[in-house]
C-alpha cells in the first residue's frame, strides 16, 4: 500500500507543479523517480525517456505509465497516470474561466514570465546531466558529434525528435549486435583452437 501511496503523491506533485506541459514536467518526474523515491537509476530514466520519445502521445503520461508499471505493475501504472493527470484536469476546469477572463491582465502575464526562467533552468540542468551520462557511456567526441547531428536535423531540417531517436536506437542496436556476433565468433574460434590443440 505504501508504494501506491508514494506513486500517487509523487505523480500528483508532478501534475500540479508541471507548469508548461510535457518537457517542463520531465525534470520533476526525474526528481520524484530517481532522487526522492529511488524507483530507478538516472541511467534507466534517460533510457526510458528516449524510448518514450519514440512513441506517440504526451511524454509525461508515458513516463508515468512506465514508472508506475515498474513499481507496482498494471495497477501502479493506472495510479501513476490518474494521479498525474487528475490534478491538472480539475485545476483546468476550475481556473480556466477565471484565467480566460484575466488573460490580458499584467498580473497573469507577470506570473507566466516569472515561472519561465525556472523551467528553462531546470531543462538546461537536466540536459547537462544527460550530456554527462552520454559522455561517460560513449565518450566525449561521439557525444559532441551526435549532439551536433541532432541539433542540425531537429532544429534546422525540421526532423521530428522521435524519428531521430528511433534512428539512433536502431543504429545502436545494429552496432551492438554486430559487436556481439564478432565477439561470439572470436570465442568460438578460440574454443575450436583449444580443442584441436588438446
Amino acid at each position: 500500500m505504501k508504494a501506491y501511496l508514494e506513486l500517487a503523491i509523487g505523480f500528483a506533485r508532478t501534475g500540479v507543479t508541471g507548469y508548461g506541459g510535457g518537457p517542463s514536467t520531465i525534470p520533476l518526474i526525474e526528481f520524484e523517480a530517481v532522487k526522492k523515491y529511488k524507483w530507478m537509476t538516472e541511467e534507466e530514466f534517460v533510457e526510458i525517456l528516449a524510448l518514450a520519445n519514440t512513441m506517440p502521445g504526451p511524454i509525461a503520461t508515458k513516463m508515468a505509465a512506465y514508472i508506475g508499471y515498474k513499481v507496482k505493475g498494471s495497477i501502479g501504472a493506472v495510479v501513476a497516470i490518474l494521479t498525474h493527470i487528475l490534478p491538472s484536469i480539475i485545476a483546468m476546469i476550475a481556473l480556466l474561466g477565471v484565467l480566460y477572463s484575466y488573460k490580458e491582465s499584467p498580473i497573469v502575464s507577470g506570473m507566466v514570465q516569472g515561472v519561465t526562467p525556472v523551467i528553462g533552468f531546470m531543462l538546461v540542468e537536466m540536459a547537462y546531466r544527460f550530456f554527462q551520462n552520454g559522455r561517460k557511456g560513449i565518450g566525449l567526441q561521439k557525444m559532441v558529434t551526435l549532439s551536433v547531428v541532432s541539433l542540425v536535423f531537429v532544429q534546422f531540417l525540421g526532423l521530428h525528435p522521435g524519428i531521430l531517436i528511433a534512428i539512433f536506437l536502431i543504429v545502436a542496436y545494429l552496432i551492438a549486435d554486430r559487436k556481439e556476433k564478432a565477439a561470439t565468433g572470436t570465442t568460438e574460434v578460440l574454443i575450436q583452437r583449444k580443442e584441436k590443440s588438446s
